[in-house]
């Protein structure tokens, strides 16, 4: 199957509209691009675009997050304490291969190696399903303990064991991190813990405002889970199409694309991961 242009007469549609690829022509090209390697640059140009527009909107999340945690840095030392690291970074590793078989399936569309393609696009699919599936009990064991966002914070942890060994115990106040051990400028901050600023908290050290955190936790990574399923819907869809044969050496362009997206969305967890979970 030739990937050049074939220069062929112009022909005319019942409708009057022109035709430019009349003749013989790649099965995958539209109709509207002079060659399979035009259609693949545009294509990719398109999906770089769009990628930017998904930086810039994930960059103002990060900037959100930088400016509540330099308003408020005791607030994120204490709620972190909440979050599970060692789910996170499992998380982490399952993202990181999956854009490794990703990668690896796109190598093998320009190969033309069908059940390579096909194996690599299930696999970064069940990763998917399972970096989901781990998330999911990490946000039942938020809902089950009160650790929500604004209004719906009300926690009520008990056992520390639940959210990892290095969380805190909100009870103790002997362990709950306060304002003042939350500085590493050298400056004394003004104490901000809910009990000093007159409101009434179950547990002794805990900040206030100490829901801001799990604001900023459920809405990134919320939206990061998002993209993941939007992900999954793609690379269906790849698998689906890979299934019928239709990837190869001339025509790879969406395993391409879908590629940069999903690698995107390991870049984005990349940076949540520490800004979370191991921040200090």
């Amino acid at each position: 199957m030739a990937t050049h242009s074939v220069e062929v007469p112009e022909q005319h549609h019942p409708t009057g509209e022109h035709d430019h690829h009349a003749g013989e022509h790649p099965a995958y090209l539209a109709h509207h691009f002079d060659s399979m390697a035009q259609q693949f640059a545009a294509g990719k140009l398109g999906m770089w675009i769009f990628l930017v527009t998904e930086i810039l909107f994930f960059g103002g999340l990060f900037c959100a997050y930088a400016v509540y945690r330099a308003n408020h840095p005791e607030v994120f030392v204490y709620a972190h304490h909440f979050l599970d690291k060692n789910l996170g970074a499992l998380n982490t590793a399952i993202l990181i291969f999956s854009s490794f078989t990703m990668a690896w399936a796109v190598r093998a569309a320009q190969l033309g190696q069908q059940q390579t393609l096909r194996l690599c696009l299930i696999t970064t699919l069940l990763c998917a399903g399972a970096f989901l599936g781990v998330k999911y009990v990490e946000y039942r064991q938020k809902w089950e303990h009160g650790l929500l966002w604004a209004g719906w914070y009300h926690p009520h942890v008990t056992n520390a064991e639940h959210h990892g060994d290095a969380a805190p115990k909100p009870s103790s106040p002997a362990t709950a991190p306060t304002a003042v051990q939350a500085t590493t400028s050298g400056q004394t901050p003004e104490p901000t813990t809910a009990a000093t600023a007159g409101e009434h908290s179950e547990y002794p050290g805990e900040p206030r405002l100490a829901g801001v955190f799990f604001s900023i936790y459920f809405c990134m990574t919320g939206l990061h889970a998002l993209h993941v399923v939007g992900g999954m819907i793609a690379i269906t869809w790849l698998l689906i199409r890979a299934f019928q044969g239709v990837f190869g050496p001339e025509y790879y362009g969406p395993v391409d694309y879908v590629g940069l997206y999903w690698h995107l969305v390991d870049m984005i967890w990349i940076y949540l991961f520490p800004l979370l979970y191991l921040i200090h």
